[in-house]
């Protein structure tokens, strides 16, 4: 046995308490040969790695796994997929395949948190580190995995004991931060509070009925239909109610997190997550008041330092956010006090001291803690983080954006303070733009506002996120004294050292950070970036065609025509029909009697487009049809056709050589789309009413199909000929065509509006535009 008998205490360490707590007494993998370790949360970040280590170097231990099915994948499935990963490929290698690796050395148990099974009765060791490892978690689903489930896992491990008369060693994975808001050391025993978790997990999963039914109050749900309304009228009532309730989910969710921050910052902890950690410890104390327990502390876990190799790293954890935002040049500032220490532990570390406790046999009664953290150490602070994180950008920019090399903030540490006021202006001045934006008329330049704005907000939203769950962590004055781990670390066998050390004093961060974990983690964004570089700008919906593809006859090509393959509008339609018949008075009273409908025909326009079509052909009151017909043949034939997008036509074409039915649907009367009945095999427009005479009434034969309409219409037209929707096409070019471009399975937005630019980006759609080549000026006038 190795002697820890002069090791290196903690810079924090009392250095009066005597350590009694248990040493390892030989080899790990003899210690825990033909032990049976039955782990929770083996498809995270942690419990990967640990599934690795135990089997590759403990040849003799067999794992246990709790996972759950998700989808159709069932819970062997799961272990399957996880054990094809990379850092797994030489174990496979060796044993033939990942099934019979499965079967050789893991048992699954079908089962998840807080739903736990019947657990195997010769459990030697239970590992729990499955948890909610989010900052921000809505309080009921903390308390349910972090308490609730904790206690479920112990509570059937328990009535496994009973059965074998075999106690296994309870391990749990918990967080050096749930020391909460003290201040100075912390030392490696339970935190002392008197908080009743029995009382506070109750009142936190009770929380979620109580806001539940506060967002269906008739104050709530009028707000929240009036926000829906002002965003979505134009689409139609469908798309405002489905808004609405989108809304009121997210306002539950966003009120049930706010009640846990408040909650743990109210007793004294940062977030809800370190809060309901600490509850999960005070479970895991009287739950296993009579069995050995052994509590493992990590501080902020982040890529390898070692094993399985230098930076491996699975997902996003509580740095790369920021260093990626830095590296991005989105990063301006962080309210973090240069002189905190930002406690980072490598991963392996972690999962080498998991082991480690694993292998000691703790006195029942007499819970052990370990804290797997550097500050005390080998500490870093925020200063220092930046200069490394800086040090590396510069030598290895992001590259290759639209705004080409970021250019990297110079920090200054200003304080929360100074920070908050920056932000706050800045929001400020973000919702001035939005307004200006909206006021703005549809155009190039509009979009291009509006897609700066999009990135402010973003830039804006991370900030206010991140700086917001960070601020906490940025400023904190606690150090994890790890003497107790420490003393475990000096233990290891000398031949265990290279393969299971977890000293964090062992490695300097100019390596780690600069060398290791940033290379590591920005390694698959700049290989994302150069593919879609590679792949250009391609939008995903807009498809080639290739003419000869089977079912090409149960494809349509959808076409809206206003501001989609035509730069017109009503307006503008019924003023060419209308005037060129009447002499210079009568033309200047037509004019001025629009001038004065126009502003009311607006506003009736942002609130329902079909009772601004209405009111608009009303005036074609009295006009005989077939001459208006006749008129559009003869005269204003070329003048629509000349206002067409060339693009459009090429594309409509290509549709047709696929052999895909072309509709064009629109709310213009149907003299006006002759020009253009060539090109599609459908033309769906609005019909005028006309007397015995055949003079139009003013009125029309039906509805205009306008938002939501046209979607019913469409869904109609598919289930009398058999067309797939799913492989359909549609282009359009205004936020109320939303309801129908959702119909089809590659809808394209033309030119379109902010709104539906927006909606379409959120969506992944296509936005193209499509420009026309007129040479007559809107306001001449068909001869």
């Amino acid at each position: 046995m190795s002697s820890a008998a002069g090791a290196p205490a903690s810079t924090f360490g009392t250095g009066a308490v005597e350590l009694t707590g248990p040493l390892l007494e030989g080899r790990l993998a003899d210690l825990l040969d033909g032990k049976m370790i039955m782990m929770t949360g083996v498809t995270g970040f942690i419990g990967e790695q640990l599934l690795w280590k135990i089997l590759t170097d403990l040849p003799t231990t067999t794992a246990a796994v709790l996972v759950r099915p998700k989808g159709s994948a069932t819970p062997r499935d799961r272990v399957v997929s996880l054990l094809k990963k990379k850092i797994f490929a030489d174990l496979v290698a060796a044993a033939g395949s990942p099934q019979e690796l499965l079967d050789a050395r893991i048992r699954v148990v079908p089962g998840d948190l807080p739903n736990v099974p019947e657990l195997p009765d010769e459990l030697d060791i239970v590992v729990h580190c499955a948890g909610d490892v989010s900052f921000d978690p809505p309080i009921d689903q903390a308390f349910t995995t972090n308490v609730v489930g904790t206690s479920r896992l112990m509570q059937r491990m328990l009535e496994a004991a009973e059965r074998s008369g075999k106690v296994p060693h309870y391990v749990h994975i918990s967080t050096a931060y749930t020391a909460g808001r003290r201040r100075g050391a912390i030392p490696e025993a339970a935190h002392v509070h008197g908080i009743d978790h029995h009382a506070e997990t109750e009142h936190g999963l009770g929380l979620r009925a109580v806001i539940e039914a506060q967002s269906r109050t008739t104050e709530r749900l009028t707000a929240l239909r009036k926000e829906a309304e002002a965003e979505h009228r134009l689409a139609g009532y469908l798309t405002t109610a489905e808004d609405t309730e989108r809304r009121r989910k997210a306002w539950v969710e966003a009120q049930l997190v706010e009640a846990g921050t408040e909650r743990a910052r109210s007793l004294g902890w940062t977030d809800v997550y370190t809060f309901t950690k600490a509850l999960g410890e005070r479970a895991v104390a009287e739950i296993g008041a009579e069995i050995p327990v052994s509590v493992v502390r990590p501080a902020i876990v982040e890529s390898s330092w070692k094993h399985p190799y230098p930076g491996w790293i699975e997902g996003f954890k509580m740095a790369e956010p920021l260093i990626l935002a830095y590296g991005k040049g989105d990063l301006p500032e962080f309210p973090a006090s240069p002189d905190s220490v930002v406690d980072i532990v490598p991963c392996d570390h972690v999962v080498n001291a998991t082991l480690a406790v694993c292998a000691t046999l703790p006195e029942p009664g007499r819970p052990e803690y370990y804290h797997v953290s550097s500050g005390a150490r080998n500490p870093l602070n925020f200063r220092e983080l930046y200069s490394h994180v800086r040090n590396y950008f510069m030598a290895h920019p992001f590259t290759g954006g639209d705004r080409g090399a970021a250019s990297l903030p110079i920090w200054k540490f200003p304080g929360a303070a100074s920070v908050e006021r920056f932000l706050s202006t800045s929001e400020r001045a973000h919702k001035v733009g939005e307004a200006l934006l909206r006021r703005a008329p549809r155009s190039g330049p509009a979009r291009k506002a509006a897609k700066s704005l999009d990135r402010t907000r973003r830039r804006l939203d991370f900030l206010r996120r991140y700086l917001g769950l960070y601020n906490e962590y940025a400023q904190s004055e606690l150090h994890f004294v790890d003497d107790n781990t420490l003393r475990l670390h000096n233990s290891l066998d000398p031949a265990d050292v290279d393969h299971f050390a977890f000293d964090t004093a062992a490695y300097d961060w100019t390596t780690y950070l600069e060398e290791v974990h940033c290379p590591s983690i920005t390694e698959p964004v700049r290989r994302m970036d150069a593919i879609r570089r590679k792949r250009g700008r391609t939008p995903s919906t807009m498809r080639a065609l290739t003419p000869g593809k089977a079912d090409a006859d149960k494809v349509v090509a959808v076409f809206d025509l206003d501001g989609t393959i035509m730069s017109t509008n009503v307006v503008e339609q019924y003023l060419w029909a209308r005037l060129p018949e009447l002499g210079p008075t009568e033309r200047i009273r037509e004019i001025g009697e629009l001038l004065t409908a126009l502003p009311n025909w607006l506003k009736a326009e942002r609130r329902d487009r079909g009772h601004f079509l209405r009111a608009m052909y009303r005036r074609y009151a009295g006009a005989d049809l077939a001459a208006l017909e006749e008129f559009v043949d003869t005269t204003m034939s070329a003048h629509i056709l000349e206002r067409v997008s060339p693009d459009a036509v090429r594309r409509v074409r290509e549709h047709r050589a696929a052999g895909h039915t072309t509709i064009l649907i629109t709310g213009v009367v149907r003299p006006l789309t002759r020009p253009l009945a060539p090109l599609f095999d459908v033309v769906v427009a609005a019909d005028l009413a006309t007397d015995a005479q055949g003079r139009c009434t003013g009125f029309l034969n039906g509805p205009p199909l306008v938002g939501e309409s046209r979607a019913a219409w469409l869904h109609h037209y598919a289930a009398l000929h058999e067309v797939d929707l799913s492989k359909s096409y549609a282009y359009a070019d205004s936020h109320s065509d939303l309801p129908w471009l959702s119909v089809v399975g590659n809808p394209v937005a033309v030119s379109p509006d902010v709104p539906l630019m927006r909606a379409a980006g959120e969506k992944q759609w296509t936005t193209v535009e499509w420009q026309t080549t007129s040479q007559t000026p809107w306001w001449v006038m068909p001869k």
